[in-house]
């Protein structure tokens, strides 16, 4: 198709494969997130800080900190669609269907939906988030201008 800029191919190997690195970014992010402030407030670590709602509250210190790793955890998958995706316009659908993947994961984790408004809270705003600093990394690259030569400069 000429006269377009960057025409889009159906790729479907390349999405999947996207789709599974974005996925991994974000559970090793939040692992690690998780680690850490585990390291600091010297408590155990389990799969119920990243599968179950009922750790996502504002009860206690550990709760709140948990909450403050999704938000980490959001930054850094940013960074993740900045490398991997490379494109403002598929931010948010990544960060959507990682945050799916995530809510299937917590599903089959505890057997029924979240049903605390503070695990949808910080997963909508994880969403928010991961989309507009994801945009922001991804449209600063695409902004970039391209050298049409590689001779020296010339000002007019």
């Amino acid at each position: 198709m000429p006269g377009q800029f960057r025409s889009y191919v159906w790729d479907p190997v390349l999405i999947i494969g996207q789709i599974l690195s974005m996925q991994s970014a974000f559970y090793l992010g939040l692992g690690l997130w998780i680690v850490v402030v585990d390291y600091i407030l010297a408590s155990h670590r389990s799969l119920d800080q990243v599968f179950s709602y009922e750790d996502l509250q504002t009860r206690d210190v550990k709760g709140s900190l948990t909450m403050v790793t999704y938000a980490l955890n959001a930054l850094s998958c940013s960074v993740g669609l900045w490398y991997v995706v490379r494109r403002t316009k598929q931010c948010w659908d990544f960060a959507m269907t990682m945050h799916f993947f995530h809510l299937l994961a917590c599903w089959a984790f505890n057997h029924h939906l979240p049903h605390s408004l503070s695990w949808w809270l910080i997963n909508i705003v994880s969403i928010i988030i991961t989309t507009v600093c994801g945009e922001f990394l991804c449209m600063r690259t695409e902004m970039k201008a391209i050298p049409l030569s590689m001779g020296p400069k010339a000002d007019l």
